[in-house]
């Protein structure tokens, strides 16, 4: 029973912090749009995305898991690596 309950535990605190770590990408993109004073479509053309996936990205729904290949593009977009891109969505985790 005890070992359950660490497990159980264990995957919920992952599941938390996954979570939060997913909030906080969705913020950094959202503040790269934001910031960028583009319109959706106009970003989303830029940085090689659907339109759609944006909003998706800003409406920060749950369910949704972003890619590697979505983040990627963002980062070609933005002129940044992967690294910096990390670094700096942590950073909106902390907020």
């Amino acid at each position: 029973m005890r070992v359950q309950n660490r497990i159980l535990f264990n995957f919920n605190a992952f599941f938390c912090i996954e979570m939060n770590y997913n909030k906080a990408i969705y913020d950094y993109i959202t503040f790269l749009w934001k910031k960028s004073t583009h319109s959706k479509r106009k970003f989303s053309l830029n940085h090689n995305i659907e339109e759609s996936t944006l909003r998706v990205i800003i409406k920060q729904k749950k369910d949704y898991q972003i890619s590697l290949l979505t983040i990627n593009r963002i980062c070609e977009g933005e002129q940044i690596s992967i690294f910096d891109f990390f670094n700096e969505a942590e950073k909106f985790s902390k907020k």
